[in-house]
């Protein structure tokens, strides 16, 4: 029987975590079998009965240090000019902003059509309880949507929601709120939505939190596209 090794693993969230692991290892010749678990933090695996050819312990761990991941202290120098990690964090904050903007732009609109926000008087408690509700609505379908991708990815309900929820409210929120103010500078303060205002509130909604979406990315592998 082969000897199973292990190597000690920080910043694993989710099942995509595991399985980013598992290809960088399994993608070395000379690995007979690896498993690893987010949950444990642990990545354990064994060598071909042939010991030629096999990569090295130290080999294993920089390929998991470059994921983003950190291994027994060690974990990528942080910089801003990693292209790889922009794209991806920018590939991540893209399906944020879909599913942000569904809820939010769908409350939006909804208020804009029925009236039921006109005339509030401007920073009443009433008018920061609507102003308040289309952030909470864009949390929510945002949630849903991760859910919704990460089940196609082979997650089952339990995993994908636990995830979804898991992840950064901090950009979200970032997000939600900077295209609400996009929205209300051009209504002046009244809760609708100005079709005009849509594609600038896009643009501010993907700028604001991307570069904190790299950050995490970069410094916690926190991603799980």
């Amino acid at each position: 029987m082969s000897q199973v090794n292990s190597i000690n693993i920080e910043g694993m969230t989710c099942d995509g975590c595991s399985n980013k692991v598992q290809f960088a290892i399994r993608n070395f010749s000379g690995i007979k079998a690896v498993e690893v678990s987010h949950e444990l933090g642990i990545a354990e695996f064994s060598y071909n009965d042939d010991s030629i050819g096999i990569p090295s312990r130290d080999k294993l761990v920089n390929a998991i240090i470059d994921l983003g991941y950190k291994v027994e202290g060690v974990s990528v120098k942080f910089n801003w000019r990693d292209k790889s990690v922009w794209r991806q964090s920018a590939h991540n904050t893209k399906w944020c902003l879909m599913g942000c903007s569904i809820g939010e732009f769908g409350t939006l609109a909804y208020y804009s059509i029925s009236g039921i926000t006109a005339g509030l008087e401007l920073y009443s408690r009433i008018w920061y309880f609507y102003a308040i509700l289309p952030l909470i609505n864009g949390l929510i379908t945002s949630i849903m949507l991760e859910t919704a991708i990460l089940i196609r990815g082979q997650m089952d309900f339990r995993n994908a929601l636990s995830t979804a929820l898991g992840m950064s409210f901090i950009s979200m929120l970032m997000m939600e709120i900077a295209m609400e103010i996009t929205d209300l500078l051009f209504t002046k303060g009244e809760l609708g939505l100005m079709p005009i205002a849509i594609p600038f509130m896009l643009i501010v909604g993907f700028l604001t939190p991307w570069p904190y979406n790299y950050w995490r990315l970069k410094k916690y592998g926190g991603a799980c596209h």
